[in-house]
């Protein structure tokens, strides 16, 4: 099975400004992330940039497509390199995130066949279980729920589902086996893509800041599973990397 990753970076971020050309072990971050997918079985990997520092870092060890500043979404910024790189429509893309140094490739591998295997899906996505409570009311990490076929019902950065007989008792209590984690990665095919970003975006997606509902928004499926490898600590500032730094040490 072939598929494309493209991995979007961005130079700016509030909280960490710069963050795909941070150093790990002597390399810039997206390098690391570019040898993920490499290790994935990747047929192209292409990095999407709107930032001249990164495109002159990434020229050097993989593919770079120039795209503009304007996008709102990973997803937007893929369909223009669809378009700028003549991706053919059956294609299979994986959105892999610019900051995701050490995704398990075993896990990009996974989402692609994933979407190869559910043909009643336009995309597939990743998820892990929540172990700590209070993950279970943390806004930052996406809660999602998965029907008996295997398709994403909604995602949310409420606790879903809201167990009415412990948390009307007492509203920070949670059963963590009945809450997953949504992984933010992507597989779709490129004809999808494009499809995707003609939508007019659904006020679900602005409410939760989560574009993916646009997708459930207008009826699209999308197939949901837990992830084989454990996910990756989020480098979201400089104080997480410095943690995740003295660890390999």
């Amino acid at each position: 099975m072939s598929f494309t990753v493209v991995i979007p970076a961005r130079f700016g971020s509030s909280r960490f400004p710069g963050k795909p050309l941070a150093l790990i072990n002597e390399k810039p971050m997206i390098q690391h992330v570019v040898e993920r997918a490499k290790e994935a079985g990747a047929a192209s990997i292409i990095v999407a940039t709107d930032d001249e520092r990164i495109q002159q870092v990434v020229e050097g060890f993989a593919q770079v497509c120039m795209t503009s500043p304007e996008h709102q979404s990973g997803t937007e910024r893929i369909a223009e390199v669809i378009a700028k790189c003549n991706i053919a429509p059956d294609t299979i893309v994986v959105n892999v995130q610019g900051d995701e140094p050490f995704i398990p490739a075993e896990n990009i591998k996974q989402v692609a066949m994933n979407l190869a295997s559910a043909t009643q899906c336009q995309m597939a996505t990743l998820s892990t279980p929540i172990e700590q409570v209070e993950d279970v009311f943390n806004p930052n990490i996406v809660k999602v729920i998965v029907n008996n076929n295997g398709e994403a019902i909604y995602f949310s950065r409420s606790p879903i589902p809201f167990e009415r007989d412990r948390m009307m008792v007492n509203t920070t209590s949670a059963d963590t086996s009945l809450y997953t984690r949504h992984i933010g990665i992507y597989a779709y095919r490129a004809n999808y893509v494009k499809q995707y970003v003609e939508y007019t975006p659904s006020a679900l997606e602005h409410i939760e800041s989560l574009e993916q509902l646009r997708a459930i928004w207008y009826g699209d499926k999308i197939h949901c599973t837990v992830a084989v490898a454990p996910p990756p600590i989020g480098i979201d500032t400089p104080e997480d990397l410095a943690r995740l730094l003295e660890t390999l040490k």
